[in-house]
């Protein structure tokens, strides 16, 4: 469902994504992987129409994505959990919640309704403080409600980028728990992570980027590759 060819991107003169061609399909999990500075943010975020690709292409579901502005990337079927959450200050939990609903158009309210009480059933802790501003919750809190605003749009592709960066043993466990649920459910999903034994745990494949391209790539599942990775990755 998901074809990138070609992925060039960059920050004024700075070139950071030098090349990249990625496959991935439904209900599959791909990690990438690689030292800080190496462009796996910046790979995300061309992806979500953030960043401007200046080269190549970004196919979902035969759709091209390139060139497309972040709202029509979203309206795609395309959920970015990024590393600094994006927490709305201001809104409380269900508003920034609501604000997730905008992913899918044409859904009634009852069915707005639904959507959001489902949340609250996955997340009871988010249910509890609906009404409290969404900034006011603890870090790991803050994770969750930023993974329930794009489950609750339903996407075909997923990019989270350092979901578990700063968070308590318990909740990094919850966080793959969610990961595995999308991935269940039959999404994409691309998981930038530097934990990145916890990553193998849920990734189906890999990649490994150095200096803005893909430099090795394997399974998550075999011994030798996951070897290999390592030894790129390790400081």
């Amino acid at each position: 469902m998901l074809a990138i060819r070609g992925l060039h991107s960059h920050y004024g003169l700075s070139h950071i994504i030098q090349g990249i061609d990625l496959d991935a399909r439904a209900g599959e999990v791909i990690g990438i992987f690689g030292r800080n500075g190496v462009g796996k943010t910046t790979l995300l975020k061309t992806i979500a129409g953030w960043v401007t690709a200046s080269a190549g292409t970004v196919t979902l579901a035969e759709r091209g994505l390139c060139g497309l502005s972040p709202d029509r990337v979203c309206h795609a079927g395309v959920g970015f959990v990024p590393e600094d959450r994006r927490i709305f200050p201001g809104l409380t939990v269900e508003e920034n919640l609501s604000l997730g609903l905008l992913q899918v158009r044409g859904r009634s309210r009852q069915q707005e309704h639904r959507a959001i009480d489902a949340i609250y059933g996955r997340f009871p802790r988010l249910g509890e403080r609906r009404h409290q501003l969404g900034t006011t919750l603890s870090g790991g809190e803050q994770q969750m409600l930023a993974m329930a605003r794009v489950m609750v749009g339903e996407p075909r592709l997923v990019l989270i980028d350092e979901p578990s960066e700063g968070l308590a043993p318990m909740i990094v466990a919850e966080v793959f728990a969610i990961v595995r649920e999308l991935r269940d459910r039959g999404a994409i999903v691309l998981l930038v992570e530097q934990n990145v034994h916890e990553a193998l745990s849920v990734a189906d494949r890999f990649h490994v980027v150095e200096r803005g391209k893909i430099v090795f790539s394997g399974e998550a599942g075999v011994e030798t590759d996951c070897t290999r990775l390592m030894q790129l990755i390790a400081v």
